[in-house]
């Protein structure tokens, strides 16, 4: 229930960043906001995941994982009412930027539960378990949509115009739903609590979750630290000689499957009615299904894969498909004949499938499992918070890229996978199976 519980918190991050994807264009109609100023609506989200991530890490590491889960989920819920009943842009960016401020938060502590209420290998490792996050992501994704699609057939037609609204809001409900269980079967991480000298409280975790019979010896130092005050150098523990290149990796890792997967899947909509030229049922239908028959199924298929070959070659193959499909989505350009229109839906189904089972999938992986408790949320949070400048990026400008190049903006979104690849080949790390406590791995 804890990991199902952790899971719930990448539910409604990827829920909360793709509610608006459809809405954005009755947005801009309602609000009268140019592309930039519907770029900012975007990207503020984005923003806000930035400090988020970089401050939820360090607090991650501090006070605990259950503190910080609970405090993120509050932030879900009152940003979605924010959202959902704004006023203007200006109020909507505001409550979308303190969303996003949750959304940075919540990752840290998420992936450090996945990770630590998991075993090293086999059926439920932690490779498998942070490989997770890519099916709960885009069954996230795949249900915004069917919640657009039903409220499309419930509104009447000329109340098409407030969609988003109820999407949006109905954000709120799955984090309150987390809140009120959350007394029953939430707890704190016993790697964390062992980790801060509170070895009573590690043992009694490990009984209450686990049902494992752990007693504290009674020569054993049992005295709960406060934390070091590092401030900055919180970070710099991320560049010593023994993390440096696991650190670089899994950014440039990271910056490149999140800048092409932010255009790609958050401008679907816009691609699926803009370059394919469909109308907004048709864009609803596609866009679901793109997420529900590619995306969910490369999510799980890179949890089967998390263990054996592992997350370096799978996120290599990952990687390269979407290399592949990007090439053909630029090279069919604006498709005229119905042909053509399957060949590009099938090659954004590529890139999807490929995102969800290599690279989205395992890249948790690498920011999460190449370090040690004592500093695991630093670093998934620098990670995180990093990389989001990357989809900030995207984010704001694929709308204006869209708009002036047409379907030559694949050739952009190209280099990308292009990047990660050659982060990849550049060191062979693998961090599946690795016990980043201990030192020792496969």
């Amino acid at each position: 229930m804890i990991v199902a519980l952790a899971l719930g918190g990448i539910f409604l991050d990827a829920y909360d960043l793709t509610s608006l994807a459809y809405g954005i264009t009755d947005i801009r109609a309602q609000f009268g906001l140019s592309p930039v100023a519907a770029g900012a609506v975007s990207a503020s989200i984005s923003v806000g995941a930035i400090f988020g991530a970089w401050l939820g890490g360090v607090l991650v590491d501090r006070l605990g994982r259950y503190r910080v889960f609970m405090a993120d989920m509050l932030f879900f819920v009152v940003s979605a009412l924010g959202c959902a009943l704004a006023p203007n842009a200006a109020v909507l960016i505001a409550f979308r930027f303190l969303m996003g401020f949750g959304v940075g938060m919540d990752i840290p502590v998420a992936m450090a539960f996945l990770a630590e209420f998991s075993r090293l290998r086999g059926r439920g490792s932690k490779g498998s378990r942070t490989a997770a996050w890519s099916p709960a992501w885009y069954g996230a994704t795949s249900g915004c949509y069917l919640v657009i699609m039903a409220v499309y057939f419930l509104l009447p037609a000329e109340h098409h115009g407030l969609l988003w609204r109820f999407t949006v809001g109905f954000g709120a409900v799955p984090a309150l739903v987390i809140l009120l269980v959350r007394n029953k079967y939430m707890n704190e991480s016993p790697s964390w609590a062992a980790d801060q000298g509170d070895l009573r409280r590690a043992a009694e975790i490990l009984r209450e979750s686990y049902g494992v019979h752990a007693v504290v010896a009674d020569d054993a130092e049992d005295a709960p630290r406060r934390p070091e005050r590092r401030g900055l150098r919180d970070f710099a523990l991320l560049f010593r000689r023994r993390y440096r290149a696991r650190t670089v990796q899994a950014l440039v890792i990271g910056l490149a499957q999140t800048f092409g997967y932010n255009a790609v899947a958050y401008g679907l909509p816009l691609i699926i009615a803009g370059l394919l030229g469909q109308a907004a049922l048709s864009t609803i239908s596609a866009s679901l299904v793109l997420n529900l028959v590619f995306a969910m199924s490369g999510g799980l298929l890179g949890i089967r894969l998390a263990n054996r070959p592992g997350a370096w070659p799978t996120t290599t193959a990952g990687f390269a498909v979407q290399l592949a499909a990007m090439v053909a989505l630029a090279l069919i350009g604006e498709p005229t004949g119905t042909g053509w229109v399957l060949a590009a839906i099938c090659a954004l189904g590529a890139f999807m499938f490929a995102q969800a089972a290599g690279p989205g999938a395992h890249f948790m992986s690498f920011a999460s499992l190449s370090y040690p408790t004592s500093i695991r949320g630093v670093g998934i949070g620098f990670n995180q918070g990093t990389l989001r400048v990357g989809s900030t990026l995207a984010l704001f400008f694929f709308p204006v890229l869209s708009s002036g190049l047409g379907s030559d903006v694949f050739w952009v979104l190209a280099g990308a996978p292009v990047l990660g690849l050659v982060a990849l080949l550049a060191e062979r790390w693998e961090p599946v199976g690795y016990d980043a406590d201990a030192g020792t791995g496969r």
